[in-house]
């Protein structure tokens, strides 16, 4: 598919099949998100769990120097909460799209935008890549995803100085901690995502569905067993000899032959 960049404007986005390429694109405010790259993240979150060519996403920062340092906020009084789509339907949506998802964190990923990263499947970082939570510093706090999230990727000491303290982690330390995947230098931080989306089209995309369904369904609750349940029935059950002998007995009022499916 060809690139789709004019449908957004807070965003840079190419669907080329198999793979879909999100960009923040606001460099000259550190890539920070506000309620309209929200907007556009959740509709091509949504249209890539939809479009079944599309089997592995990477989302990246434009330019050099920022992932993305967290949300832009309007003023109190400007919000309307009928029509604003908070990052945190974003990060779910991440959390929940039944595909790979890699961030590609090609600079600095500070307080909302070190929250997008660790929601992501997979982080592989530049070596110029720095990390840091400022909630406490700045008069602010993410007690969901961020907290929650990073507790279960570096542990809940780190996790707890890393929200306290507010201190700036280099790739290295962030690997250390196991914060991102691995770490590679500034200049080839594309062709290395580009490999490893290579290994995961190598994969059974529904066995990385089922596993992913898997690692989030503690959090997600009956959202999530509702989600891999409907899954299950639309590429599995619904093929098999039983659900064909039930659907055919009952629009023939018949009796099902019980030899079609049981033993």
């Amino acid at each position: 598919m060809s690139s789709d960049e004019a449908a957004y404007q807070d965003l840079l986005v190419e669907f080329d099949s198999p793979v879909l390429r999100i960009t923040i694109n606001r460099p000259e405010a550190g890539n920070k998100f506000r309620d309209l790259t929200a907007i556009e993240l959740a509709d091509v979150l949504r249209r890539f769990r939809s479009q079944r060519e599309l089997r592995v996403a990477v989302l990246t920062g434009a330019g050099d120097k920022f992932f993305c340092i967290g949300g832009e906020h309007d003023p109190f009084d400007s919000y309307d909460y009928g029509n604003v789509m908070p990052i945190v339907d974003v990060y779910e949506l991440i959390d929940s799209v039944p595909k790979p998802i890699i961030a590609a964190v090609n600079g600095y990923a500070v307080g909302g935008g070190n929250v997008l990263h660790t929601v992501c499947d997979l982080s592989i970082a530049s070596e110029r890549a720095q990390f840091r939570q400022v909630g406490p510093s700045v008069g602010s706090f993410d007690a969901g995803y961020g907290t929650a999230y990073l507790e279960e990727t570096i542990g809940r000491k780190r996790a707890k100085e890393m929200w306290y303290l507010n201190r700036k982690y280099t790739a290295e330390q962030a690997l250390a901690m196991g914060l991102v995947n691995e770490v590679t230098p500034h200049a080839e931080l594309p062709d290395r995502v580009n490999e490893v989306i290579d290994e995961l089209l190598g994969r059974g995309p529904q066995a990385i569905a089922g596993l992913k369904a898997a690692f989030s369904g503690r959090h997600t609750g009956i959202v999530g067993q509702a989600r891999m349940a409907h899954d299950l029935l639309l590429t599995q059950y619904l093929r098999t000899e039983e659900a064909q002998e039930m659907s055919r007995s009952f629009r023939e009022r018949q009796p099902p032959d019980p030899t079609k499916f049981w033993t």
